[in-house]
């Protein structure tokens, strides 16, 4: 049963709302041949869209899932894609492979037309390094795909923090409401940054970085430990993650606002 005819007989009142609500939590689920259950109705349902994690799946079944949830809604985003597995989505989909970013080792297939509707919300997003960009860009889609404005600035690190003000100074002059910010290495950037700006400041440590610290550790403790209140942070090279959260804060803002 489909959300529109389950919400038909609720309004009929062939089911009480507790019914309907466990329908509902069910509908958006599609079974693929036993080796998957996706989560068709996410992004309706939380503003959050469903990715595609493309490690541990074949090819094959990389390529079935995307093509449901392409059937569904119109798109599907893929991520962690590898040579074999952009090979496979390009050979399925073709022109319909929209967004391709080989940094961010992401993809979105996308039905013509059917482009992400702007929320209002703005997000800025900064990388300490070049080596973080892959992390930042992850955020970057994702957050577009959410419906934002992104405005980013990359390789603005400590070790040269001069580089940092003309780029901060744009995002609060444009109002955006969150900064996301991508260090690997000591992970001392979002620190700095939090302590500048009148908003929520999203660390993104990545697994830049070498010796003790290495794998993105040391920046992961540094952020974790940072006396600046307004900072937060999410796993090591979660960009998708800290891309949705920022994306949710800066469309709650543009609603309100």
């Amino acid at each position: 049963m489909n959300p529109r005819e389950i919400l038909k007989r609720l309004a009929a009142g062939e089911l009480t709302v507790e019914e309907a609500q466990t329908r509902l939590s069910l509908a958006g689920i599609t079974a693929i041949e036993g080796f998957a259950r996706i989560d068709t109705d996410r992004h309706a349902r939380k503003g959050v869209p469903e990715v595609v994690y493309a490690p541990g799946k074949s090819p094959e079944q990389l390529v079935k899932i995307c093509g449901a949830m392409f059937k569904h809604s119109g798109r599907a985003i893929a991520s962690g894609l590898d040579d074999e597995r952009w090979v496979a989505l390009e050979d399925a989909f073709g022109k319909l492979l929209s967004i391709a970013n080989r940094d961010a080792k992401m993809a979105v297939i996308r039905e013509p037309g059917n482009d992400p509707v702007s929320t209002g919300g703005k997000i800025g997003i900064l990388s300490a390094g070049t080596a973080d960009i892959y992390a930042a860009e992850q955020a970057r889609l994702i957050a577009e795909e959410m419906g934002c404005k992104v405005m980013t600035a990359y390789d603005v690190g400590v070790a040269g923090v001069h580089r940092l003000v003309e780029p901060l100074t744009n995002m609060i002059d444009d109002a955006v409401a969150v900064i996301i910010v991508a260090a690997g290495m000591e992970g001392a950037l979002p620190s700095v940054v939090s302590g500048l700006v009148p908003f929520p400041v999203i660390g993104l440590p990545t697994s830049t970085g070498y010796g003790l610290g290495g794998g993105g550790i040391g920046a992961l403790m540094t952020m974790l430990q940072s006396c600046c209140p307004g900072l937060v942070v999410v796993n090591i090279d979660n960009g998708i993650g800290a891309g949705a959260t920022g994306a949710l804060i800066a469309n709650r803002a543009a609603c309100n606002g």
